[in-house]
């Protein structure tokens, strides 16, 4: 059974957007859905998900591209990659230590530390430290542009060149999420429903002696203000 692509759901959206292949066919090489294929198109899912180049990953050629395309019922075949990365079998009460960088791989590092800092701004200096094995000087360096070689640099996937497997660059990016904290909620917030749907307190009614009582003790009260301005300004008169 073929394997799925690096990151399908990338390769998926780069697929509909940028080909004229079947829904079914990118199903078939991003083991995915024909109905979930059918939704990116629609723009139903994968809104966050930046595209990615097969061609340029070197997992598709233009050549299986164009021949998909005019044969619908062609299924597309994965590029075998040109280095064979070997893989690690853990070892039972041993650490994980640094990760080992090839000599012939390490002038790429850099190269893919500014692609994830990019692509994933969520990542801690130390998660990667882990995954590209470099040095937190370094990652500072190029953070901001102060890196020997800053202005020839150009981002590249470090599962592209070897540097970390696909399931560490997911599994940080995922831890990554987890511990990023929830944004602040802001703005008018709807009452609670207690507070909406309580019964309000009936009017104290008044009776109608109580009332013209009331009346008459005001009408009374500006009448005795009246009457003492009154008197002061007659005493200011007979001065």
């Amino acid at each position: 059974m073929q394997e799925a692509p690096l990151m399908p759901k990338a390769t998926a959206v780069w697929l509909v957007e940028n080909t004229a292949l079947s829904f079914d066919q990118v199903a078939d090489f991003c083991k995915l859905h024909p109905l979930e294929i059918k939704a990116i198109a629609d723009g139903d899912a994968a809104q966050g998900i930046k595209g990615l180049d097969p061609i340029q990953t070197g997992q598709l050629t233009r050549e299986e591209i164009d021949k998909g395309v005019a044969e619908p019922d062609h299924k597309l075949q994965l590029s075998k990659p040109k280095v064979d990365l070997p893989s690690a079998k853990p070892v039972a009460g041993k650490k994980k230590g640094p990760r080992y960088t090839p000599v012939s791989r390490r002038q790429d590092r850099p190269n893919a530390i500014l692609w994830l800092i990019r692509n994933h701004p969520e990542l801690k200096d130390a998660q990667i430290m882990r995954l590209v094995g470099t040095t937190k000087s370094t990652i500072a360096g190029i953070r901001d542009r102060t890196h020997w070689n800053a202005a020839s640099l150009s981002p590249l996937d470090p599962v592209t060149l070897g540097l970390c497997s696909q399931i560490d660059l997911d599994f940080e990016v995922q831890r990554a999420s987890k511990e990023k904290p929830a944004p602040a909620r802001s703005g008018v917030t709807l009452l609670p429903a207690a507070v909406t749907t309580a019964p309000q307190e009936p009017a104290e009614e008044v009776s109608p002696a109580a009332a013209k009582a009331k009346d008459d003790l005001d009408t009374a009260a500006v009448f005795a203000k009246l009457k003492q301005l009154g008197g002061k300004s007659g005493e200011k008169d007979d001065e």
